[in-house]
């Protein structure tokens, strides 16, 4: 049976309910950004989803219809992110909880607002002054975390696009850092640069000669 986003969870609270999602903790490089949003519950984009299960063309299309409704106060929301160097350190589930509490803050100190509840996807939640409940599949069950889910991946595939220019051999504007056979050819080929996760390129030629200093 195929799950659909509703409001179920959200309407089971009182006051403002957000939802957060990150993006990129599988991939090799590059950080993890997590986002945060409160959506007006009568109007919000109509074909709002899990942003897996949409196109890039799609995600992009709904991701300016946000930036459009927040301009009208129908959507609030807030990035943040842990990068590369901090994943290394504190390993990838720590990072995840560090994105989603910064993008948590970063939606209070926008609009001065504190949300009563804050739905979040997966099987934890961030250290955060507020009340907070764990959905797994969050992202296909609640309205509010497939929004973030959106938010969380355009802005960081944007990211990846960007970096991609600096090093074009390894395919990140396609791959967005995710380890395709043509990514992990050029790590082995070329190396690593100095966005890639060390703990996850534990394969690469780099590593190999030099994970003594590593």
């Amino acid at each position: 049976m195929l799950t659909v986003p509703t409001f179920e969870f959200e309407n089971k609270y009182s006051g403002l309910v957000a939802g957060i999602d990150e993006a990129g903790r599988g991939p090799l490089c590059g950080p993890v950004i997590a986002s945060c949003v409160i959506l007006d519950r009568i109007t919000y984009p109509l074909k709002l989803n899990d942003s897996k299960k949409l196109s890039e063309k799609c995600r992009e299309l709904i991701f300016n219809e946000i930036l459009d409704m927040e301009l009208q106060g129908l959507i609030k929301y807030g990035v943040g992110e842990a990068d590369h160097l901090e994943i290394d350190k504190v390993n990838i589930r720590e990072a995840t909880k560090l994105a989603m509490g910064r993008a948590y803050e970063s939606l209070k100190q926008k609009y001065n607002l504190k949300p009563s509840m804050v739905l979040v996807d997966g099987n934890f939640v961030p250290n955060i002054d507020t009340q907070a409940e764990f959905l797994i599949k969050g992202d296909a069950k609640s309205f509010s975390i497939a929004c973030a889910s959106i938010v969380a991946k355009v802005t960081r595939d944007g990211f990846m696009r960007k970096i991609a220019l600096e090093h074009p051999q390894y395919d990140w504007h396609k791959n967005k850092g995710y380890g395709t056979k043509f990514h992990m050819e050029s790590i082995r080929k070329y190396g690593i640069t100095e966005y890639h996760r060390k703990s996850f390129c534990k394969f690469s030629n780099y590593y190999l000669e030099h994970k003594s200093l590593i």
